[in-house]
């Protein structure tokens, strides 16, 4: 009998540790991390459109020159993926939301896992939010950071960055 429980105990310790893992990362805000997007670049529109009636809007500029493809999530969901310096947007209903970003590879799959950022934010009705993924530090070995932004210089990085559309890859 407590040969069985250590060989369950051992053999049931790593499920729950990756279970664990993805509940911490969905309560960040980030969604699933086998999800991965392709992204496009669009250096000829630069939208900024304001909110819909009774909904906040939410830029996400990554300010990374020649940047991986950073995933944003909300709530646990993907909302969508930038490349590089570039933004995008999306809407989201006023109240209390956990936003996140990862950074999505391939091929450093562990890795990327833990590096990205995460926030909790509060919006209201016909507000706009923005927010900058950024390295943190003076090298690219450092941890990548997902700040809010002011206003002005929001318009300043979107004015001088491409919009990105993705989607997830099947």
């Amino acid at each position: 009998m407590h040969r069985s429980f250590l060989l369950l105990l051992l053999f049931a310790s790593p499920a729950f540790a990756q279970d664990s893992e993805s509940a911490a990362r969905t309560a960040a805000g980030c969604g699933p991390s086998a999800t991965h997007f392709d992204v496009t670049i669009d250096k000829k529109q630069h939208p900024a459109p304001a909110p819909e009636s009774g909904k906040a809007i939410v830029f996400v500029v990554e300010d990374i020159y020649r940047g991986p493809t950073m995933k944003v999530g909300l709530d646990g969901a993907w909302v969508g993926a930038n490349k590089g310096k570039s933004y995008f947007y999306f809407s989201v209903d006023p109240g209390e939301h956990h936003l996140c970003t990862n950074w999505q590879s391939a091929v450093f799959k562990q890795t990327a896992k833990r590096i990205g950022s995460a926030t909790t934010i509060v919006t209201e009705a016909d507000k706009t939010y923005y927010f900058r993924i950024m390295i943190d530090g003076e090298s690219a070995s450092q941890n990548i950071k997902l700040s809010p932004v002011e206003k002005a210089e929001a318009q300043f990085l979107i004015a001088a960055s491409p919009l990105s559309s993705s989607h997830p890859n099947k």
